[in-house]
């Protein structure tokens, strides 16, 4: 089998068993267990405490001591185990600390899985930034397939989710190690533990663009979190008016919709970003927010499909006008010596201090509108769009920046 090929199935299994289980799994905790809004959100949060400091830490030891594809290896074999502990926990506590353990492993991998395939690619004379690209958006692929099979075998309300994603990261733990040897460069500068986090970039909060671009990266990284955790729950809420029709009965396959809109915008970045330069495409990415949570609480299954799958198609924009875009934007406006902790930083700020906002704020307002185990769907998703529409007015008043059209990405 090509080098290529390999590394094909290794970003698709690396995102197949995320997607087994994050747009699901609060249907399950809700519905099946019954957790309150601030349980599930906090499960959710656990991906952005592992965020924090895990993929510096598990990054310095494939740096350092380690070769990168048993690193990556070593964290998918443990968080199988943790995958498989999970699926028999029914106590909200035990479950929250279970999956932190579980995110300290597997978020750190998503980069981990990046430079193993720079590593394999750059050795067998590939042009990365050509060749990578193509490769990685198997890894979309993966995740819908996952949302798919879950959602047509029914396992969206139970733990089969968990136990199917255990199996997948298993597979992909003990495929990792047959991977071509990626081992620590010595003659690579060392980087600490704070260049890792990305903390020596913080001299950027001294410029007022960078410091509210940040601060902006993290207000919308919280909003990412919001349709992860409840997407699936609003859509099986209308198990008893709309009984019969197909976004309640494969609410999973309707979600998918979102994932697949977002291959199809990553296209259009480079057009938007020189045409109109990064301050026009976050505000642009913002009121896609606001629509996707408006069109949320407009919509339902049966004569508001449409604004369902209006809302998917508008996602793709929202998450990607912000997370790619921010991160090119990191890429041409920092100095060479400060890009890698800029990018650490920017990660930091959305999948870090954002989705524990995220997680936990959503929780809140979802238990906040939920009264006897009903849940005023409608006010929910208005008081997100209300959250998002907020950041949009302030946004372009407090960013100043100003694009030059000629300029390009």
């Amino acid at each position: 089998m090509g080098i290529k090929n390999r590394l094909i199935i290794m970003n698709f299994l690396q995102f197949f068993m995320w997607g087994s289980w994050l747009i699901s799994i609060g249907a399950y905790l809700g519905g099946t267990l019954h957790f309150t809004g601030a349980q599930i959100g906090a499960v959710f949060s656990t991906l952005g405490i592992a965020s924090l400091f895990m993929p510096a830490l598990l990054g310095i030891v494939a740096d350092k001591w380690i070769n990168a594809e048993r690193v990556l290896g070593m964290s998918h074999l443990i968080g199988a185990c943790l995958l498989f502990i999970a699926s028999t926990i029914k106590d909200p506590v035990f479950f929250f600390w279970i999956m932190l353990l579980n995110s300290m492993f597997y978020m750190p991998t998503i980069a981990l899985n990046s430079t193993v395939s720079y590593i394999i690619l750059e050795k067998n004379g590939f042009n990365i930034v050509k060749d990578f690209p193509p490769i990685r958006v198997w890894g979309t692929i993966g995740f819908i397939a996952a949302m798919w099979i879950v959602d047509l075998f029914g396992w969206k309300s139970s733990n089969m989710q968990l136990i199917f994603s255990g199996f997948s990261a298993l597979a992909l733990g003990f495929y990792a190690f047959s991977m071509p040897s990626c081992p620590p460069e010595k003659s690579k500068h060392d980087k600490s533990l704070i260049s890792s986090l990305g903390l020596d970039a913080f001299v950027l909060f001294k410029q007022r663009k960078m410091a509210v671009f940040f601060f902006f990266s993290m207000f919308l990284g919280a909003a990412l979190q919001i349709t992860n955790a409840f997407g699936g729950s609003f859509l099986e809420s209308f198990n008893l008016t709309h009984p019969d029709t197909f976004g309640v009965k494969h609410p999973i396959v309707l979600l998918s919709i979102s994932q697949m809109s977002e291959t199809l915008f990553i296209l259009t970045i480079p057009f938007f970003l020189r045409k109109f330069g990064i301050k026009k495409v976050m505000l642009i990415s913002i009121f896609a927010w606001v629509l996707r949570f408006g069109l949320f609480g407009i919509g339902d299954p049966g004569s508001g499909l449409y604004l369902l799958v209006l809302s998917m198609i508008v996602y793709g924009m929202a998450f990607d006008f912000f997370n790619i875009s921010g991160s090119l934007f990191v890429e041409n406006e920092v100095s060479p010596g400060i890009r890698a902790s800029a990018q650490g930083l920017f990660m930091l700020m959305t999948n870090g201090v954002g989705a524990m906002i995220g997680g936990y704020g959503s929780g809140l307002v979802v238990d906040y509108f939920t009264a006897d185990g009903v849940s005023n769907w409608r006010t929910i998703w208005f008081v997100f769009a209300a959250y998002a529409l907020i950041l949009g007015l302030i946004f372009p008043l407090v960013f100043k920046y100003k694009h030059k059209q000629e300029a390009t990405i």
